[in-house]
Parts: structure tokens; C-alpha cells; sequence
């Protein structure tokens, strides 16, 4: 069997010619200038030297794309919108690049029992935008919308600003299709719910990152509409006091978003997207909430708020918009400054405000010149540690974060996956006999490595 991490001049013609019969001219693209933007992650750490990028239509094609593969030991390397943050979808092995973007249709809509099936490379925003036709949503969102895929957020169970509503991917999971890399080709795509039978193939590859086969298709939930919404920019001069305040919005309404975001962050969006600052004065920490509010529960609960010290309150959809984008510009201008290592985490309610407080100094004592940009999902205790100032291959500076994650009973990955980005951290989260069993699951459904590898697993 034939080598894997070969460059693609290496690759059998054979192998080549008989992707070329089976998916058409027009789908295998051998050009490194037409294939660069698959071989560089979002976050610019992770670059690959030029591969072939293969686009299927059909799951029956990937199906007889990894029988090839296995035919001539070529990995296959998975790839929606590219919007990975952890070098999870980044060729490094060689091999191909698998473009599923044309498995994109959204079909079976079950407007009666909030339901559809998507194809792996519909985006999640096409999948948005097909439920609210029907008067449903569906329950993950993040900035990304309109360029991550279906697949990939299978891939990675992304999480987004939902998570504190609805949960993240796995539960908006009913049934999957998807090729494994022995070849065999599942579809279990239910129609109900509560189906009990037998092993939920659908958890198992949610989160497997590639590597047990190529999710082609799923059956997804869709979750009511939300009422009457309020969105809320709320600064805090303490990181404790903005925990605090989320757990008070938690109690007293209903959430749909509770993101934090600092000054420093706050400042730089402005900077990078022309936008007017949002209070008058400095404001340390700010809670952005978006709250379903059927009365005037959110200005009850925001008057007992202690250690709130200013508030931007939006009611009409446009107004509401406009706040948002103090968010979501964060990935974007963080982006500018140059590689970014990106550290998702999740921490303890109890530890989490600590954490906050307490990271930015250390990683100042290991790397004086990295900077430290914190935002994300407070409501779940999801951190988005963002590192700017640092050599792309820095692993210390990561090892030195997810440690403290760990020592303090967090997780190392919230949402972004493991990717290259965490791999040998991985003994954080999970003891020898956890990483013997996921072993042994690959060896089963990927005997011949052709998925994926180099990501996960050590």
C-alpha cells in the first residue's frame, strides 16, 4: 500500500485519472493556484503544500472515493467551509482535499414536526433560512453562518452563541448518512425523534473530527422561535460581577445569547469596523445579552443588578443588529493582527471568573510580548482565549493555558474540535483507557488511516 503525507505529484496517475472518470474534469481541480485557499487554515497557523481537491456530488461518489483510497493508501482530508479553528481540516499529511460543498441541498422539510435533512455542505445559514420559511430556527448559529457548513459542524459539535438556548450540535442531531472509512456507506435518517435502536451512529461521529469517515448527510431538529426579544450591551468594572449577572439573567428570563467581551476586544472591533463605541466611558467587562422578554422581566432583573455601571438596550430588530456587531466582529479584527492561536475552553461556573482574571497575567509571564484576547460564550462557561504575538508553532504558550483549564476541572475544547492545534494535549481531557477505546473505534471504521490523519488523536 502506498505511503501516506506523498505531495500530490506523488499520487498514482491511476488514481488520479479514476477520480477524474468519477466525479468529471470540472471536479478535480490539481492546480495549486486554484487549490491554495483549501490548504491554509482560518487562523493562519496551519499551511500545506499543494494537493488535489476533489469535489463529489453524491454520497454514492464518496462512497467509491474511499474505496479508491484505500485501493492506493491516500488519505482523504475532509473540508466544508474552511472556517476551522484548530488546523482540523488542513491537509498537512498530503493526500486530497475532500470539498463537500456540493452535497449542499436541503431537502425532506417537515414543517409539522420541526425537521429537515441537510446535505453535509449546506451552510448553517441556508439551513436558518429554509426553517424560518417554515416558522421554525434552527438552534445553532455563529458568525460563520453563511460559510461553515453542516458537515463541519458535525465535525468539530460546534457549539456558537446558542449553546446557552439550545445546546450545541449533538442535540439537533436525529440521524446521519455518512461513508466510514472501510468504505461502507450508513444512512439512518429517522423521521422521529425518539428512535431507540440500537447504537446512535450520529453522537459518535459528531466530534470524531474526520477520522472514523465522511459525514455526507444529516437529519436535523429545528427548535420554536423565540417571542419578543431584548438585546442588552451591560458593562461591569469586575469579571465576577459580570458571571454574576448571567446567572441572574439565567434565572429570572429566558437567554438566548450571553456573550462576554472586554474593553480591550471592544476597542479593537471599533477600530477595525468603524463603529462608534457604545457607552461613553470605559467599561472593563461587557455582558452582551439577548433575552426572549415578554414584559418587562430584563429591566427588573437589570435594576437589582449589582455592579452594573452601564446599559445599551435594543428592542427593534435593526438596533439589535447593530449590537451584535460589537460580538461577532471579534473573530474578523483579531484575525488582522496576524496568527492567532485559538484556545476554546470551558470552565466551572465556580472558577470561571478567576480564570478570566488570572490568564492574561500568566501567559504575560511566560511570552511578555503575546497579547491576550478574551471573549466567547459566558453563559456555558465557554472562553475563547485568543493569542496574538506568538510564533504560529508557540505550543508552550498553549500547553500553559489548557493546563490551567484542566487543573481547575475544565475542558480544553469547548467547540472548536482538537484539530492539530491541541492534539498532544489531548491527555488533559482523557485518560490511557479513554484513548485506547477511541483507538480501537478508528481501527474499526478507518482500518487503513486513510481519514483524516494527523488530527485528533496523538
Amino acid at each position: 500500500m502506498a505511503s501516506l503525507g506523498v505531495a500530490w505529484r506523488s499520487i498514482p496517475p491511476t488514481f488520479l485519472a479514476d477520480l477524474r472518470d468519477l466525479v468529471g474534469p470540472r471536479n478535480l481541480l490539481t492546480d495549486p493556484d486554484l487549490t491554495i485557499g483549501h490548504r491554509i487554515d482560518w487562523t493562519g497557523r496551519f499551511t500545506a503544500d499543494p494537493v488535489p481537491v476533489v469535489r463529489p456530488g453524491s454520497a454514492g461518489e464518496i462512497a467509491e472515493l474511499v474505496t479508491l483510497a484505500r485501493r492506493d493508501g491516500i488519505a482523504l482530508v475532509p473540508q466544508g467551509g474552511n472556517t476551522g479553528l484548530v488546523g482540523g481540516a488542513t491537509p498537512m499529511e498530503g493526500g486530497v482535499v475532500v470539498d463537500m460543498r456540493r452535497l449542499g441541498q436541503v431537502s425532506d422539510l417537515d414543517p409539522v414536526a420541526g425537521q429537515l435533512t441537510a446535505g453535509a455542505g449546506a451552510t448553517i445559514g441556508e439551513v436558518q433560512a429554509v426553517a424560518r420559511g417554515v416558522g421554525w430556527e434552527y438552534g445553532v448559529d455563529w458568525a460563520a453562518r453563511d460559510s461553515a457548513t453542516v458537515g463541519g459542524s458535525i465535525a468539530t459539535d460546534a457549539g456558537g452563541i446558542r449553546f446557552v438556548a439550545h445546546g450545541g450540535t449533538r442535540r439537533q442531531l436525529i440521524g446521519i448518512e455518512a461513508v466510514f472509512g472501510s468504505g461502507e456507506l450508513v444512512s439512518h435518517l429517522p423521521r422521529v425523534e425518539k428512535d431507540n435502536t440500537g447504537y446512535q451512529l450520529a453522537s459518535l461521529l459528531c466530534g470524531s473530527e474526520g477520522t472514523l469517515g465522511l459525514v455526507t448527510a444529516a437529519r436535523l431538529r429545528l427548535v420554536r422561535p423565540p417571542g419578543p426579544t431584548v438585546v442588552a450591551l451591560l458593562g461591569f468594572s469586575s469579571v465576577a460581577d459580570v458571571v454574576s449577572g448571567g446567572t441572574m439573567l439565567r434565572l429570572g428570563s429566558r437567554p438566548l445569547a450571553l456573550e462576554l467581551m472586554t474593553a480591550r476586544g471592544l476597542e479593537l472591533v471599533c477600530r477595525h469596523l468603524g463603529l462608534t463605541h457604545p457607552f461613553e466611558d470605559r467599561q472593563e467587562y461587557v455582558l452582551l445579552a439577548e433575552l426572549e422578554d415578554h414584559g418587562n422581566t430584563v429591566q427588573a432583573v437589570l435594576a437589582e443588578m449589582e455592579g452594573l455601571t452601564a446599559s445599551a438596550v435594543a428592542l427593534d430588530a435593526a438596533s439589535q443588529l447593530r449590537l451584535w456587531r460589537y460580538r461577532e466582529g471579534h473573530t474578523e479584527a483579531i484575525s488582522r493582527l496576524g496568527s492567532v492561536h485559538k484556545l476554546d475552553v470551558t470552565l466551572p461556573p465556580g472558577v470561571l471568573a478567576d480564570f478570566i482574571a488570572e490568564i492574561p497575567a500568566a501567559v504575560a509571564a511566560l511570552r511578555p510580548k503575546a497579547t491576550v484576547w478574551l471573549f466567547g460564550h459566558v453563559g456555558d462557561g465557554n472562553i475563547h482565549v485568543n493569542l496574538t504575538g506568538l510564533d504560529p508553532d508557540d505550543d508552550d504558550i498553549d500547553g500553559l493555558v489548557l493546563t490551567e483549564v484542566a487543573a481547575r476541572g475544565g475542558s480544553i475544547s469547548a467547540e472548536h474540535g482538537i484539530g492539530r492545534a491541541k492534539r498532544r494535549f489531548l491527555s488533559l481531557a482523557h485518560g490511557a483507557a479513554d484513548l485506547a477505546v477511541m483507538e480501537r473505534l478508528r481501527a474499526a471504521l478507518d482500518p487503513d488511516r486513510i481519514c483524516n490523519p494527523g488530527v485528533l488523536l496523538p
